[in-house]
């Protein structure tokens, strides 16, 4: 069984990897790993016996929650679904009332929502720790999915370059936050107007400068995705922006992960996509299908980074 290190963890709040040095992201990175091999194994590891974790849904959900709920029954615990619809914070009950009730009654919570003011209100109010399961800004959870893959994938993580392609939304900062605290060269493929905000891009330059790595904003995907290790794509229109689908469609056709991309990249370069995909736009239907996509093996991965941050945090 997996033996945990909680001392720097317990009771910390897991919203951004910029909070954590690189040395707890390995850390956390190597638990995710020892828990998948335990459970393949078939070894029980019950950390979490007899606690409890709220679950706050504002947006929906496939891997989120699938991992999240599965991953607490597996250590032990128990998850206790919340939508929108179910709880009083739909109905306009402030966050922070709904922060220090929830505290009174759980060992932990964990949000997805649409604000991500709605996150740090929360973890503000809340005395347990909160896990950002994804907001419009960010998504840590995620990417440190990622990592695990990257690293299951390659080897290692620093060092490696990582393009990404499309729009940079939530994954794309967290990637540049992460990617950079890790020693990843990180490569934003995007069109002006949809490249990532200066407060992202001064923490992942400040980043990458301890870490002796490189982060770059270029225009052309096919230049960017020369010699990448990692090609790593997202949806044009994210939650929240289906009206903007038509004209985004038009504005990212060249910021398509396909043979011409995945041909200007490494030989030996992967595939990842956070999903749901919508394949044919930002991603052809080859690629995803093809032998060098690693993107089941990250969704996989969400339930193994989610409990390694529900055991060390709760």
């Amino acid at each position: 069984m997996v033996q945990l290190n909680k001392g720097k963890f317990k009771g910390r709040d897991f919203i951004t990897l910029n909070a954590f040095t690189a040395e707890e992201i390995s850390y956390m990175v190597d638990v995710a790993m020892e828990l998948k091999a335990d459970r393949n194994a078939g070894i029980p590891h019950p950390v979490l016996q007899g606690k409890v974790l709220a679950m706050i849904f504002t947006k929906s959900s496939t891997r989120t929650r699938v991992a999240f709920e599965a991953g607490i029954y597996q250590l032990g615990g128990s998850g206790m679904f919340l939508s929108a619809r179910d709880i009083q914070l739909g109905r306009g009950e402030p966050i922070q009332d709904t922060a220090r009730v929830l505290s009174r009654m759980v060992d932990g919570i964990m949000i997805r929502t649409f604000s991500h003011q709605e996150v740090l209100d929360l973890a503000e109010h809340s005395s347990v720790p909160v896990i950002n399961g994804l907001s419009d800004f960010l998504h840590p959870t995620q990417i440190l999915a990622d990592l695990l893959t990257i690293k299951e994938t390659k080897g290692k993580i620093q060092g490696l370059k990582l393009t990404y392609i499309g729009d940079s939304n939530n994954v794309a900062n967290s990637l540049l936050l992460g990617g950079s605290k890790m020693g990843m060269n990180i490569v934003i493929a995007s069109p002006q107007g949809y490249q990532p905000v200066p407060e992202i891009m001064d923490l992942a330059w400040k980043n990458a400068s301890l870490s002796r790595s490189t982060v770059q904003i270029v225009e052309d995907p096919v230049a960017a995705a020369r010699g990448a290790d990692i090609l790593y794509t997202d949806v044009w229109a994210s939650m929240g922006q289906e009206e903007q689908s038509e004209i985004r469609k038009k504005i990212f056709a060249p910021y398509q992960i396909n043979d011409e991309v995945l041909g200007a990249a490494h030989p030996e370069a992967i595939v990842m996509h956070c999903l749901p995909a919508h394949r044919g736009e930002e991603i052809t239907d080859k690629v995803i299908e093809g032998p060098q996509s690693v993107v089941f093996q990250e969704a996989e991965n969400r339930l193994h980074a989610h409990k390694a941050i529900m055991a060390l945090v709760m």
